[in-house]
């Protein structure tokens, strides 16, 4: 295989470990990870910390891009940082329980600082496929908007474009003719463009509800859609955060009590809220995370809108006209803007020639939690979890301790793995 290495590139898998540039050809020692946001950022501090270098690719122009680009004004992070943290590394001590958008960027930056990560950024990986003969993989990119197009082998592939690569617009029946603003909650900064306006929010998720709330803050009427039934729990039970809360539960208790209890003291703190038109799923709020991966709302302050009148709550939208909306159940209202808060999708399947790990239909790793971060012939990922933060970390250490074996086992034997095909 040196041999084919060699003659293909002109560089061999002994040579030191250093990137090696051979015009659009580029030798790459350590894992390629694909990727820069906090998933990849935890990935690759953990190699470093293990003496495993590593090539961050990343398609935007900044680190968690997601963060920087797509994000409202009014984000905070609903879980206490405690449980947000990135591996080897805490948040400042002055930093508040639930870190605004800003803070978290700037820790996420300071995190690159520390462990020296420095990504390739306008590199959009248009495919990555292992190569059968000559045992790497190869990872083609492009450069956003100036049309240069590279290559790179590396024995390791760590896919980190996580579960919120691309927006998920649905397609709505006489979208066409709506004359108001349509935007994604990806585009969506505040509220203040919509002062004194009628908008409709397509979503009722932890962001729907927020935006909701932040549109009401800013002066405009909103009115938000509800197609399925939700868990609505409230930020802080107990004088503590309800997922630290849950956590702590669930080392005693079977998750069954666990989501009994926290139903019990939701209904005290915020009541039945049946009778806004927000009815509970059959399932409790922890075993329906498990099941299905929805996440439950921690209400932030929209509900006692909702209450008031400030906010409404709408069946699923049937169609658009031309300024209205016709819903299930008949009616038919004038919005001047729509704010689609539908939710972001993996993009793995659209350059990933590989379908035994990840999942063709939703970008998923096949295996369910806590085993979807390996593959086979040195293909990992990270956050793909559906636990958040959290579930990246744990990712990036297992990622770290495997890779390292293999790194150890290189530098030994001066000499690159060789992957079992089957």
């Amino acid at each position: 295989m040196d041999d084919y290495l060699r003659e293909v590139t002109g560089k061999s898998a002994n040579d030191p470990c250093k990137d090696t540039d051979l015009g659009s050809l580029k030798w790459v020692p350590g894992p390629v990870i694909v990727g820069a946001g906090p998933s990849g950022l935890a990935a690759a501090a953990c190699l470093k910390e293990k003496g495993v270098p590593s090539l961050v690719l990343e398609r935007s122009n900044c680190i968690a891009s997601l963060w920087q680009l797509k994000t409202y004004d009014r984000l905070k992070l609903h879980l206490p940082k405690q449980f947000c943290e990135l591996p080897l590394m805490n948040f400042p001590e002055d930093y508040p329980t639930y870190p605004t958008k800003q803070q978290f960027i700037q820790y996420l930056e300071s995190y690159a600082k520390r462990f020296e990560i420095w990504p390739v950024f306008n590199q959009k990986v248009v495919s990555a496929e292992f190569d059968q003969i000559l045992g790497f993989w190869r990872v083609k990119t492009a450069s956003e908007g100036a049309g240069v197009e590279s290559e790179y082998l590396c024995q390791w592939l760590i896919v980190a474009t996580g579960e919120n690569a691309e927006a998920v617009v649905p397609q709505i029946e006489g979208a066409a003719e709506f004359r108001g603003d349509v935007v994604h909650t990806s585009g969506y900064k505040n509220g203040g463009v919509y002062r004194g306006k009628k908008v409709l929010v397509v979503g009722c998720g932890n962001s729907g509800m927020e935006v909701c709330l932040d549109l009401c803050n800013h002066g405009a009427s909103p009115s938000f859609v509800v197609r399925d039934k939700v868990h609505i729990l409230p930020q802080e039970m107990l004088g503590t955060s309800t997922f630290g809360l849950s956590m702590w539960l669930l080392k005693w208790f079977p998750l069954h009590l666990v989501d009994w209890f926290l139903l019990v003291v939701s209904w005290l703190l915020l009541g039945d809220t049946s009778q806004f038109g927000l009815d509970r799923p059959r399932l409790g709020p922890l075993e329906l995370k498990n099941l299905s991966g929805k996440t439950p709302v921690l209400d932030v302050g929209t509900l006692d809108k909702i209450k008031s009148g400030d906010i409404k709550v709408c069946p699923g939208v049937r169609r658009l006209g031309d300024k209205s909306v016709e819903f299930v159940d008949g009616r038919i209202e004038n919005f001047d803007a729509i704010i689609l808060a539908t939710g972001y999708k993996s993009n793995v399947p659209f350059w990933l020639k590989e379908s035994e790990m990840f999942s063709n239909k939703d970008g998923l790793p096949r295996r369910s939690f806590p085993n979807g971060w390996k593959g086979k012939s040195g293909l990992y990922s990270v956050g793909f979890t559906k636990r958040g933060l959290l579930g990246a970390s744990m990712d990036a250490k297992n990622i770290a301790n495997d890779i390292e074996k293999c790194w150890r086992e290189c530098e030994k034997n001066r000499s690159p793995v060789s992957w079992p095909h089957s």
